[in-house]
């Protein structure tokens, strides 16, 4: 980006030209400071292949207990098994919580995983976008999440669609709600926040066409300038790049995705709007209509979308917010994978349903669940998956994994298959040269595939 000294000027709006050039950037982190060319730059020198593959990956942030959940205990002491009963699902010998009847009723459509285990007790959802715990190789740049992976491999499906988007709004606990760093791979490869700084401003406000034709010589001056002093062959690039740039900003595609004004009413209702917001305190709203946004960006071309539904860390009241929180999700999210098949999506889109960790077995006096990283669980929907099973179990008092362990990495391995990337052999080099694999070694959950 270049930067520009002195007094800025303004246009009438109050934005000046260095917050115009920042808006065509998108805001994609605060650290990035990276112009939109710059990342389409970037990204064109990637060498990838096309691919329409997606996931929708939905963290329950706080960490959801597994056993109100996917895995009632109906043979644990009470002051363990909890509240909740077990109900039956469409598939014979599958039972889930009673806040899921939705769910239930489609459950061959979904993959329960109750022995997922690798968790490092971080209370964030660093494990659940990249597979890997924050601290891993920091030294170079930490680990790139799936969303930066998909975009470095793939790039935009289409020029005004970026590949990887964050639809969490900022939560007062902000690990809740990161949008899934790009680590060693770079800020060209950071998702495009909704919300950023200046994308306001992407939508128009009622801002004449004539008026951005403005901000556009605007931005054609600062590169004729650039261009005096440019005597590297480049300069036809360079405008390629600036021309798509523009393309982004106004894109009709991204704005209209995000736009659920234009969705069918009826199907709105069916997803709902999970208010009223309950048991928020410092994390992510149950918002439905992020669920319903996601879908819609999946659709025009965005190959990974990842959202904050909730705020699980349930130390007090477990049972009242789970009954909240779960019917909220039970509605939205079977509305999801009902609504991708209706449209012949499924099979392309993977599903991501989890959270950091589970929680402990005992209920505390506060008739609350507190941190166990010990085992937590996964809902899985999609992405050609084998779906109508469980995998793993845990023992009766829902302690640890008895079948079957599920690692976080394996789960994320799963991601990356499902997106036509094999974990196995693929490696990004990382700033000193070193090739990193994708995940550690581990193989996607076979009895997915």
């Amino acid at each position: 980006m270049l930067t520009l000294f002195g007094q800025p000027a303004k246009y009438c709006d109050g934005i000046s030209r260095r917050s115009f050039l920042k808006i065509g950037g998108f805001a994609f982190g605060s650290a990035a400071n990276l112009a939109l060319p710059d990342i389409l730059r970037a990204e064109s020198l990637a060498g990838r292949t096309s691919n329409q593959k997606a996931v929708i990956n939905i963290f329950l942030g706080g960490g959801p207990p597994h056993q109100d959940m996917w895995d009632i205990k109906v043979d644990a002491p009470r002051e363990i098994r909890g509240e909740f009963d077990p109900i039956r699902t469409n598939v014979p010998g599958i039972e889930i919580g009673e806040c899921f009847p939705k769910i239930a009723a489609m459950m061959d459509k979904f993959v329960a995983i109750r022995s997922v285990v690798g968790n490092d007790g971080a209370h964030d959802g660093f494990q659940c976008l990249t597979g890997w715990p924050r601290n891993s190789i920091t030294s170079v740049g930490g680990r790139p999440s799936i969303g930066a992976v998909a975009s470095k491999m793939f790039g935009p499906s289409d020029p005004g669609v970026p590949p990887a988007v964050a639809l969490a709004a900022r939560t007062a606990h902000v690990p809740w709600s990161e949008p899934g760093a790009p680590g060693f791979l770079g800020a060209a490869f950071q998702a495009f926040k909704p919300d950023g700084e200046g994308t306001s401003d992407m939508k128009l406000n009622g801002i004449s066409v004539d008026r951005l034709q403005d901000r556009r010589a605007v931005l054609a001056g600062l590169d004729r300038l650039k261009r005096e002093c440019d005597s590297t062959g480049m300069l036809k690039g360079m405008d390629a790049f600036s021309q798509a740039a523009f393309g982004v900003l106004t894109s009709s595609k991204l704005v209209d995705a995000l736009d659920l004004s234009k969705e069918d009413p009826k199907l709105r209702e069916k997803y709902g709007d999970g208010k009223p917001y309950k048991y928020q305190y410092d994390g992510a709203p149950t918002c439905n209509e992020h669920v319903l946004m996601a879908r819609r960006l999946v659709e025009v071309g965005v190959r990974s979308v990842t959202l904050s539904f909730g705020r699980w860390d349930s130390h007090g009241a477990n049972f009242d917010l789970v009954r909240d929180h779960g019917t909220k999700l039970d509605q939205c999210v079977s509305a999801l994978v009902q609504d991708l098949d209706e449209r012949g999506m499924l099979n392309d889109v993977t599903v991501a349903v989890w959270g950091e960790f589970g929680r402990t077995p005992r209920i505390n006096p506060q008739a609350g669940r507190d941190h166990w990283p010990q085992v937590s669980c996964a809902l899985l929907a999609g992405g050609g998956m084998k779906t109508g099973q469980v995998i793993g179990s845990t023992n009766r008092l829902g302690e640890y994994a008895k079948d079957r362990p599920v690692h976080v990495q394996e789960v994320v391995g799963t991601i990356y298959r499902n997106l036509g990337i094999d974990p196995m052999t693929v490696t990004l080099k990382d700033p000193t040269g070193r090739p990193q694999y994708l995940i550690d070694m581990r193989e996607p959950i076979p009895e997915l595939v």
